[in-house]
């Protein structure tokens, strides 16, 4: 890697910065806004506002990446053609093709950023966010480890290991306690699902009475479990498929799966995930044609304008495509590639025709 790589490396990766500083504070203003509606709700006040905010970043970040490539790869490109940089390189002896080489070679460090900040930091992150916001909003006792959720019903001490969407749950353990505090009755169960009114079926049940003599084991094949507990409160933690890790999506779909259950949403965020990060990449790539091998005197307006409807349009239709695939009960890993498929091979050509 050369002086010029190392130069190219190093602006584009600033640019990106620089316009994912603008388009997060951008959408922190907006997230500001929806939740100062609540500022006062139970003990929800601004200090628990921006700790809100604050935990939601690694999610905006994932999000906001490719858009911020593609500007900021616009903004730092069209500046070196404005400059003659570009024409500089050309003429010491880098090709067109060396010069989007080093983009490439950025965009596969904001690759590896993406996956680390979208699979090991977000959505955990996420998870406190809600019940943060949650607790403070409910007063409801409730803790969120790395092994589960915790409630307090009572007497009864909730834990819940595996959490999904739409009120279905697994591994639950009930702890009854006595007013004393000492251990009545233990209950596991395999898998839950909210029915309505406060009810729960709970299912592959396993359960034990204790008292200072012994204890009595039992096992059931269901049960229904009355608890002030319902989904609202549950789903707090709940992540949205488009939000979650890659390791959940997987355990989730097999979940669905075995209990013939539709997946489709799940499997679309799924390959969405895997493929997103390297959105990035696309982005860079879409930008190299508009100021690479151009000169002196196009004006940056322009070229900043036509990166922003590019973004908006790529998510526009990426969501409207994901929508229509579920409808129609299209493959999800087909639906997933098939926006940056297209917008990636328009890039392609379009670089293939510089000089």
């Amino acid at each position: 890697m050369n002086a010029i790589d190392r130069y190219i490396i190093k602006e584009v990766l600033k640019g990106t910065l620089i316009a994912l500083v603008m388009l997060y504070a951008l959408f922190n203003l907006f997230t500001l806004k929806d939740e100062l509606k609540f500022r006062g709700v139970g003990d929800y006040d601004l200090k628990q506002i921006f700790v809100y905010i604050g935990l939601l970043a690694p999610r905006y970040i994932y999000e906001l990446m490719p858009s911020a490539a593609l500007l900021g790869s616009l903004f730092v490109l069209g500046g070196m053609a404005n400059h003659r940089e570009i024409m500089a390189m050309r003429v010491s002896g880098v090709s067109v093709f060396g010069i989007i080489r080093a983009v490439m070679i950025a965009g596969m460090v904001l690759v590896t950023f993406s996956f680390f900040i979208g699979e090991v930091v977000g959505p955990d992150a996420e998870k406190k966010a809600k019940v943060l916001r949650s607790v403070a909003k409910t007063q409801m006792p409730a803790a969120r480890t790395k092994r589960g959720l915790w409630l307090r019903d009572g007497n009864q001490f909730i834990h819940i290991k595996d959490i999904y969407t739409e009120g279905d749950v697994a591994n639950v353990y009930i702890y009854q306690l006595d007013d004393e505090r000492h251990l009545q009755k233990l209950t596991y169960a395999q898998r839950g699902n909210y029915l309505d009114k406060g009810h729960w079926s709970l299912k592959q049940v396993k359960s034990s009475n204790v008292s200072p003599q012994r204890v009595i084991g039992e096992q059931m094949d269901e049960i229904i479990w009355s608890s002030v507990i319902d989904p609202g409160v549950v789903d707090v933690v709940v992540v949205e498929p488009e939000n979650m890790a890659l390791n959940d999506l997987s355990k989730y779909i097999t979940f669905l799966q075995e209990n013939k259950q539709d997946s489709a949403k799940f499997e679309l965020a799924f390959w969405a995930r895997l493929i997103n990060p390297f959105i990035a990449l696309v982005m860079l790539l879409v930008s190299a044609p508009f100021v690479v091998g151009v000169g002196r005197g196009i004006a940056l307006g322009p070229r900043m304008m036509l990166g922003i409807l590019i973004g908006m349009s790529f998510n526009i239709i990426d969501n409207a495509v994901g929508q229509m695939g579920i409808v129609y009960g299209l493959n999800p890993l087909l639906i997933a590639v098939l926006p940056g498929s297209i917008i990636l091979m328009g890039a392609l050509y379009a670089i293939s025709r510089l000089r």
